[in-house]
């Protein structure tokens, strides 16, 4: 059985790793947060272009228009 100072030691150890990947959790909720925000204006830019029929399609060789 360990004694008291290597379960202390270990407890610690497992604290700090717990608070670290707190930290990480924090992040990433923060950065899923706006790449959601994001993606959602892309949407809604999307539908307002295909609302407007400006949705510009290219198929396989066809030239643009300025050509």
């Amino acid at each position: 059985m360990p004694d008291t100072p290597d379960l202390e030691e270990r407890l610690a150890h497992l604290i700090r790793q717990v608070d670290d990947l707190s930290d990480v959790v924090a992040r990433q909720d923060t950065e899923i947060a706006r790449l959601t925000a994001r993606v959602a204006r892309l949407m809604q830019r999307e539908a307002e272009r295909e609302a407007d029929g400006s949705g510009g399609h290219v198929y396989g060789d066809e030239r643009p228009p300025h050509y």
